[in-house]
């Protein structure tokens, strides 16, 4: 399978989920509040938030980490891309009376901004071989940094799952740790960090440029 035909079936996938189950954790297929909003908790830890700042969140849904955000207090400018324009249109209805949220389909309306945050955007490869899975992955961080300019960050399924506990699926994508750690160390920054320690099947790897 070609990746253009993976993505129509992942908008199809999450367009699904969204249908089912409204603009909820389950909407964009995660287990729950809680997993989302650890999840969110450890992408967060990119932004130095002493100072207003700007924020793109990568496969924003319909608007989640916007919430988790605003929940901190922080002041800040957000910009939501998702591929899926119902879940853009749920996401500019559900923030409609926030000025500072800003959602698009158009990776071209989204600007560079001071962090960018991307949850779950990788693990779902369907029949797409690992191979060329990863060569896209590679490819979208590098689009990712360019558009962070003080860091950026992002988590995926672990290779270390437990095959005791949890069999591992064909259609997920379960990334190296390690290999993504020195992939971002080589290209982006000096200065990475690898979150293997927060008890979920995942990793997050934040790469900070502003130190």
């Amino acid at each position: 399978m070609s990746l253009e035909q993976t993505q129509k079936k992942l908008n199809d996938y999450f367009s699904e989920k969204l249908d089912a189950f409204g603009a909820t954790p389950k909407g964009v297929d995660y287990n729950g509040p809680q997993a989302q909003e650890h999840r969110f908790e450890q992408l967060s830890k990119v932004i130095h938030p002493e100072q207003p700042f700007t924020v793109v969140d990568y496969g924003s849904g319909y608007g989640a980490m916007f919430d988790f955000l605003q929940k901190k207090g922080w002041k800040f400018e957000y910009y939501g891309i998702d591929l899926i324009e119902k879940m853009v249109l749920a996401g500019r209805e559900s923030h409609k009376e926030f000025p500072n949220a800003h959602f698009t389909t158009d990776e071209n309306e989204v600007p560079q901004a001071d962090y960018l945050l991307a949850g779950a955007i990788f693990n779902i490869k369907l029949d797409t071989s690992y191979e060329d899975w990863q060569a896209f992955v590679l490819k979208t961080l590098a689009r990712m940094n360019q558009l962070g300019t003080k860091g950026f960050s992002f988590n995926m399924l672990t290779k270390y799952s437990d095959a005791d506990r949890m069999a591992q699926r064909p259609d997920l994508f379960y990334g190296d740790p390690l290999f993504f750690f020195d992939f971002c160390k080589r290209n982006f920054s000096r200065d990475v960090a690898l979150l293997h320690d927060y008890g979920l099947y995942d990793f997050t790897i934040l790469v900070r440029k502003d130190v």
